[in-house]
């Protein structure tokens, strides 16, 4: 895929992540997140959110190195896989704003807002995931 099928592949639909990360002890983890690309920048950014106090926001403030995997599992079969650093955001007006736009994604844009307002919070951390290294397969089965 070229950076323009990556993106779109990422904003189709309402596939979720798979965000990798290592626990302090090494102990691998692996979690569904709901994220959107971001469109307002050059560079490929994909943006979630999490709480802080959470083994996931915890875990990425002491260590920023993930995966994240997004797949889309019908035939003929394709996946985007992302690897890099998360910068790490507690901004009230930005995590409010990608909280609604992360929610109207999976949940529709009629309760985006209630979304903001639940996640766009204090005691929750934007996340930024700028990849160093991209692998994305289109139709593995063809």
């Amino acid at each position: 895929m070229d950076d323009d099928e990556i993106r779109r592949f990422l904003s189709t639909g309402t596939r979720t992540g798979k965000l990798a990360w290592a626990a302090a002890d090494g102990q691998p983890h692996v979690a569904p997140i709901w994220f959107v690309v971001d469109d307002t920048v050059d560079q490929l950014e994909v943006v979630f959110n999490t709480g802080a106090g959470t083994s996931k926001g915890k875990a990425l403030a002491r260590d920023p190195r993930v995966s994240l995997v997004v797949d889309d599992d019908t035939p003929p079969f394709s996946f985007v896989k992302l690897t890099g650093r998360v910068a790490l955001s507690e901004d009230p007006d930005e995590l409010r704003t990608w909280a609604a736009r992360i929610g109207g994604r999976y949940m529709g844009a009629d309760r985006a807002e209630e979304f903001g307002r639940r996640n766009g919070v204090p005691g929750e951390l934007l996340v930024r995931l700028r990849p160093t290294r991209v692998i994305a397969e289109a139709d593995i089965a063809d």
